[in-house]
């Protein structure tokens, strides 16, 4: 059974926060997610994931909109801290891994994709949370369920 990371991008569009989901098609991710827990992975949702799109919902212009999301977002978020919900959160941060991460960090924003996009500390994050399920479940697919094409590449399988 597989391991999936959670990216912000795929949390925004579960959440449907405005501005940051797909409206074309607004139930692929759920479909998507339903056929993940039916084949019994483990979806992970990274404090970077819940972070970012916390943010994401503050920005949002129309406050009935944000508000509605808001309140989507703490139910979730909740679900997944009670252990009833899919989604399990991972730790926070650690101060020994903060600075590990913290001493990658010049050489990690330097680096872009194919398309040229860059990506910040919180990318970054989210690959050393990849890294450490790697360490920590080596016979067992890990890789970032993400819409960016730098965190696609991060897919492992034993």
């Amino acid at each position: 059974m597989s391991i999936c990371i959670v990216d912000t991008s795929v949390l925004c569009e579960l959440l449907r926060v405005p501005g940051k989901h797909s409206r074309e098609k607004p139930g692929e991710f759920i479909d998507e997610m339903e056929r993940r827990i039916e084949a019994g992975e483990t979806l992970l949702l990274p404090m970077t994931a819940i972070l970012e799109a916390g943010n994401h919902i503050g920005q949002v212009g129309n406050g009935r909109e944000r508000r509605e999301a808001a309140e989507r977002f703490v139910n979730q978020v909740r679900k997944a801290l009670d252990g009833k919900s899919p989604f399990t959160p991972t730790p926070f941060f650690e101060r020994d891994a903060l600075a590990r991460w913290l001493g990658e960090f010049p050489n990690w924003v330097q680096q872009s994709d194919i398309k040229g996009k860059r990506s910040g500390f919180g990318d970054l994050s989210i690959v050393e949370e990849w890294h450490r399920q790697r360490s920590l479940h080596p016979t067992r697919r890990v890789y970032i369920w993400t819409q960016d094409l730098r965190l696609k590449a991060y897919d492992s399988k034993p």
